[in-house]
C-alpha cells in the first residue's frame, strides 16, 4: 500500500516509518520538521516538508491509506498558542479528511489521545464514557474525533486513543513520564516526583507503532480504541526506574490533577497483543544512555523547544 503519514518525523512517526517500509509499504512522510528529520533515506520513502494546515501541500495521488499522527503534542505545548493548536490538531484534520474523501481514499487512521477523558474516578475508563477534556490539546482531539466519525460512511475510520507513550525514538521526547523520570535518575541521581498518586496509562513505543500496522492490516476493526496496557502511578514509575538506576526519589507538590486508568479490552478483543511494558522501556533507555545513544538534548522537550524555535 501507499501510506500518507502525517507527523512522520515526530516521536512515533520516526519509529513507525521504518516498520511500514519493512512491511513493503510505500510511505509519503509529511511533516513540518520543527524537531528535525531523523528518517533514513529509502527508495520507498518520500519525505515532504510541509504544513498540515495547508492541504494544497499534500499530494494524495495514489494513496491507499492515511495515518494521521500530526498534532501539537501534549497539554503544556498545546496551551502555549491555543489558536495554533486548534488549527493544527482540529481544523487541519477536518480539511485532510475532506480531501481524502474527495480523492477516494478509503482508509483513515487517527491518533487521538487517552487524555480526552479528563479526570475520571472510574476504575475502568472505557471508550463509552463521557469525554471531559480539560486542556486545549484534549479538546482539539475530541473535536477531531467527532469530525472523522462523520466520514465513517465514506471510508474506514479507525481512531486510537493512546496512553502515554514511553520508550526510545530517534526523534525523542524526554518530557513524558517514563522517559523524563529515567533521564532524571541517570543524569542527576535523583528522581523528582510531582504528586505521585496520579495514575497514568502507558504504552510502549513498539506496541503503539505495531498497533498502527495492525489496523492497516485489519480494516474490519473500525471505530475508537483505547491503547494503554499498564495503568500505574507516577510513584510506581519512579520506583521502577530506581530499580534499574541508583537514584533517590524526592516527592514534591503537583498542580496536575489528571488521573485516569484506561481499559483496552475493546482493542484486545480484535486480537492485538502488546509485547512490552514500562519496565522494558526503562531498561532499554538506561542501556542506550550508557552507550551514549540517548541524550538530554533540548529539542526533546516539546514545550521549551517550541517556545524557543517555533513561536
Amino acid at each position: 500500500m501507499k501510506i500518507f503519514l502525517t507527523g512522520a518525523c515526530g516521536y512515533k512517526g520516526t519509529v513507525l516509518v521504518p516498520k511500514l517500509i519493512e512491511r513493503g509499504h510505500e510511505v509519503v512522510a509529511f511533516d513540518i520538521q520543527w524537531f528535525g528529520n531523523n528518517l533514513r533515506p529509502h527508495p520507498k520513502l518520500t519525505v515532504v516538508q510541509g504544513d498540515v494546515r495547508n492541504p494544497e501541500e499534500m499530494d494524495l495521488t495514489g494513496v491507499d491509506a492515511i495515518v494521521h499522527l500530526s498534532s501539537i503534542a501534549n497539554d503544556p505545548a498545546g496551551d502555549l498558542d491555543p489558536k495554533l493548536t486548534w488549527e493544527v490538531s482540529c481544523l487541519a484534520t477536518m480539511r485532510l479528511a475532506d480531501k481524502a474523501k474527495r480523492v477516494g481514499i478509503k482508509h483513515f487512521i487517527f491518533a487521538s489521545s487517552g487524555s480526552v477523558y479528563g479526570v475520571k474516578e472510574e476504575e475502568q475508563v472505557t471508550e463509552d464514557l463521557e469525554l471531559v477534556p480539560i486542556s486545549e490539546y484534549n479538546k482539539t482531539k475530541m473535536c477531531a474525533e467527532r469530525i472523522l466519525l462523520s466520514y465513517a460512511d465514506d471510508m474506514v475510520v479507525q481512531i486510537v486513543r493512546p496512553a502515554t507513550v514511553c520508550g526510545f525514538s530517534p526523534t525523542m521526547r524526554n518530557d513524558v513520564a517514563v522517559n523524563l523520570l529515567t533521564m532524571l535518575a541517570l543524569k542527576n541521581g535523583e528522581i523528582t516526583v510531582l504528586g505521585g498518586d496520579q495514575y497514568r496509562p502507558n504504552v510502549h513505543m513498539d506496541d503503539i507503532t505495531d498497533l498502527y500496522l495492525f489496523l492497516l492490516d485489519h480494516p474490519e476493526h473500525t471505530g475508537i480504541y483505547n491503547a494503554g496496557f499498564e495503568n500505574i502511578s507516577i510513584m510506581d514509575i519512579a520506583q521502577l526506574v530506581a530499580k534499574h538506576v541508583d537514584a533517590k526519589i524526592v516527592v514534591k507538590e503537583s498542580n496536575d490533577p489528571r488521573s485516569y486508568r484506561v481499559n483496552s479490552d475493546r482493542l484486545l478483543a480484535t486480537g492485538f497483543r502488546p509485547k512490552k511494558g514500562v519496565e522494558d522501556a526503562v531498561k532499554e533507555l538506561v542501556g542506550l544512555y550508557r552507550q551514549g545513544a540517548w541524550t538530554d538534548d533540548e529539542s526533546f522537550y516539546r514545550m521549551k523547544w517550541m517556545q524557543k524555535e517555533v513561536l
